[in-house]
């Protein structure tokens, strides 16, 4: 069955304002339903804190005494502590696709595509509710890090920038994961797709150890990752005496244009799931 948009584009300046409220209107619709979800299984917040308390109590203990990376002239566990946060919302967000999957096995996708929701508006939708989840998971990733002595940086425009910065790298990962799951179209094709994904973009960046001790090729592949600039901006703004390696500026600009491609395209993209 095919699905066409309804078009309710401005067919003249007036109307201009009123397509972006609606537009936005709808969005924040779907990214409420989604996170609502969170509601029904808070145990999922307990369950998700696990992996980063092992690396930050257990990883970043043995690491630190070993000085095996350097970290300038951060503490290791402070270095590695924005890096462990991009990494949360990455595992979060990078198997968020699935949800479609699901959508479409219940018949729930089948009503949202004959709404006269645009389809971008879906698929942002669904990334702002992971980036709900992302934002549950930072305040875990804070209280571990007061747990450890990390030496934060509680300046109330860093903390809306930390927000900023988890919210558009759980925008860009789940979105990547839908993407995934319109063109797989199976859960077990995904999942294990999924899984082949996370571990490469976590070691192809900069979270664990600075990009300057990687091989040559390694560091040409990290300046593509996303996930780089995402930890490069969340080193800046969440320690004291934090610096951004390629510039706060560059951080936002590159992080904004892969989430406004990765949307674009999964508009495209979403009603393919169900042919």
């Amino acid at each position: 069955m095919k699905y066409q948009e309804h078009d309710e584009r401005p067919r003249d300046l007036g109307n201009l304002f009123a397509y972006i409220a609606g537009f936005f209107r709808k969005t924040m619709v779907i990214a409420e339903l989604e996170a609502k979800k969170l509601q029904h299984d808070p145990t999922e917040l307990i369950t998700r804190a696990v992996q980063p308390a092992l690396w930050l109590l257990v990883f970043g203990q043995v690491v630190g005494r070993t000085r095996a990376f350097p970290s300038g002239n951060l503490r290791y566990q402070d270095f590695m502590t924005p890096g462990i946060l991009a990494q949360s919302v990455l595992f979060i967000s990078i198997f968020y696709g699935i949800s479609v999957l699901w959508e479409r096995d219940l018949g729930i996708l089948h009503k949202f595509l004959v709404t006269p929701t645009p389809r971008t508006a879906l698929v942002l939708g669904k990334a702002l509710s992971a980036g709900v989840r992302g934002v549950a998971q930072s305040v875990v990733i804070y209280l571990l890090a007061l747990a450890i002595n990390v030496k934060m940086n509680w300046n109330p425009l860093a903390l809306l920038g930390v927000l900023a910065i988890v919210l558009l790298g759980a925008a860009i990962f789940s979105t990547f994961s839908l993407v995934i799951a319109v063109l797989v179209k199976t859960r077990e094709r995904f999942m294990g797709i999924g899984q082949v994904m996370t571990m490469p973009l976590f070691f192809a960046s900069n979270a664990i150890y600075p990009i300057s001790i990687m091989p040559r090729w390694l560091q040409i592949v990290s300046k593509g990752n996303p996930l780089t600039y995402e930890v490069d901006a969340l080193r800046a703004m969440m320690l004291q005496g934090g610096t951004s390696a390629m510039g706060l500026g560059m951080d936002f600009a590159v992080l904004v244009t892969w989430m406004v491609i990765l949307v674009v395209l999964g508009g495209r993209l979403y009603a393919n799931v169900v042919r």
